[in-house]
């Protein structure tokens, strides 16, 4: 019998946390759009401010288990809005950093729309002074 496929975009949310703790980074760009959108408004000068498309998101998150181990995810709030394929995240990843072994632990906020069971928009809201901390330098491009 078929897995019925993933359409709720909480359930989505969750699932790809579940990934991304699983190190399974193909999984995880299977849950995007062709033409899905990553956005990152509080980029550091020299970081990607916006991803177009999967195969753009796909080459940003290509090597992240290599950087940050993710342990787990101890906080994560999904609030639904008026909007249903739109939710808004709140949550905390711990883990380590790969490169010295120093602790990982960054608090987001996350607004997401889904459609057809696939991420269309993702605006991750996290914090821009972590990327000083020792080791958090994996992300570093000069694409715009």
């Amino acid at each position: 019998m078929p897995a019925t496929p993933i359409t709720s975009p909480a359930d989505l949310y969750r699932h790809s946390l579940r990934l991304l703790l699983d190190k399974d980074i193909p999984a995880w760009i299977s849950l995007w759009a062709e033409d899905g959108v990553m956005e990152f408004p509080f980029a550091p000068l020299g970081w990607p401010e916006r991803l177009d498309g999967k195969a753009a998101v796909a080459a940003y998150m290509r090597d992240y288990p290599d950087h940050i181990d993710l342990h787990d995810f101890p906080d994560v709030r999904i609030h639904e809005t008026t909007d249903p394929g739109a939710i808004v995240v709140e949550m905390r990843g711990v883990g380590r950093m790969v490169k010295n072994g120093g602790p990982f632990d960054m608090t987001y906020i996350a607004v997401v729309s889904v459609q057809n069971g696939r991420f269309t928009s993702y605006r991750d809201y996290w914090n821009p002074l972590a990327v000083h901390e020792p080791g958090m330098d994996f992300t570093r491009s000069s694409a715009r």
